[in-house]
């Protein structure tokens, strides 16, 4: 049984980590700036209010649990931050960066996992797969609070470099019942009705909840050497087209016809649009550029796989 930490275990992603790591008789304890009754009664969970200003409250959970694994969830999109990431948000995570690596450290954790996000990289107008080892560039508020995060991990291992840390840089997450990331790709705000272009075979690449929620899994009982640590690409096996995410929407009786829409037209406007819309690209976290909407861009995800198979994906998610 292994003691485990959890930050942001009230969200949709910290509960359904915890709830995971429950069911495989580990000791979850969870922390929340919010509450929340996903886990509570369950066996070995216990859970306690906190926020990244409670340095106080970690520095004695760090000094008398001696926790095994932390898993660092917290300030983390679709878990505990709206669609619109502020400066606000960024200084919460980077109070988080300040402390938690050297206390998980100095006290001797021997696992931590930080939920980063794929947004740091720099999407290619080739379909080349992008690696891990690949460019990165920082344009939106999250990708630099995430890549911040990831900095002061590093730095942290500097001083004590024997915890295997990993960086987990995820896709936008969907499940059965969670679909704005999937629906922001053919929903238009404007008319609130779905579109798609041509016939629909573009993609884009997102990552079932569950296939984090294993994979993380998977680390935690697998990763026991400095040969797992670093940076990983966590997302489906393969991209999702917009053709398969009408037919999800659909499949929930949520929405009405599609309207194929002209690209000519669309492209025309959208470049007027995104010259006024430099604070939108920069804040929202789902803002669609259209620059890169038919690249089929897709995260190479062959080093994940060493761990966990991926197994599911928009078809068979629940």
């Amino acid at each position: 049984m292994a003691k485990i930490l959890i930050t942001g275990a009230c969200g949709l992603i910290g509960r359904k980590i915890c709830s995971g790591l429950i069911k495989r008789d580990n000791q979850v304890i969870g922390t929340d700036v919010n509450t929340g009754s996903y886990n509570d009664g369950k066996k070995n969970y216990s859970f306690i209010q906190a926020d990244a200003r409670d340095r106080a409250v970690f520095e004695g959970l760090f000094k008398n649990e001696g926790f095994d694994v932390v898993i660092h969830c917290a300030c983390t999109a679709d878990n505990d931050l709206s669609d619109t990431i502020t400066e606000e948000d960024m200084k919460r995570s980077a109070i988080y960066d300040d402390y938690i690596y050297n206390l998980a450290v100095s006290s001797g954790v021997k696992k931590f996992i930080l939920i980063s996000t794929s947004q740091v990289y720099e999407f290619p107008k080739t379909r080349e797969p992008i690696r891990e080892t690949d460019r990165l560039k920082i344009v939106s508020n999250y990708a630099r609070l995430k890549r911040e995060s990831e900095k002061k991990l590093a730095e942290a291992l500097k001083t004590n470099n024997n915890m295997i840390s990993a960086a987990l840089r995820v896709a936008p997450i969907y499940t059965s019942d969670f679909s704005n990331n999937l629906l922001c790709k053919i929903l238009d705000p404007d008319t609130g009705g779905l579109f798609v272009y041509y016939s629909g075979d573009y993609g884009f690449q997102f990552c079932c909840l569950h296939n984090l929620v294993e994979f993380v899994m998977c680390f935690v009982k697998h990763a026991d050497d400095k040969t797992y640590m670093g940076i990983y690409n966590v997302a489906d096996s393969n991209i999702c087209s917009a053709r398969e995410i009408i037919k999800y929407a659909r499949a929930r009786k949520k929405y009405g016809p599609v309207l194929q829409r002209n690209l000519g037209k669309d492209m025309m406007k959208l470049k007027l649009v995104k010259f006024k819309s430099k604070n939108d690209i920069k804040t929202n976290y789902r803002y669609i550029d259209m620059t890169t909407f038919f690249n089929n861009n897709v995260l190479d995800i062959t080093r994940a796989k060493k761990l966990y198979n991926f197994k599911w994906n928009i078809d068979n998610t629940k």
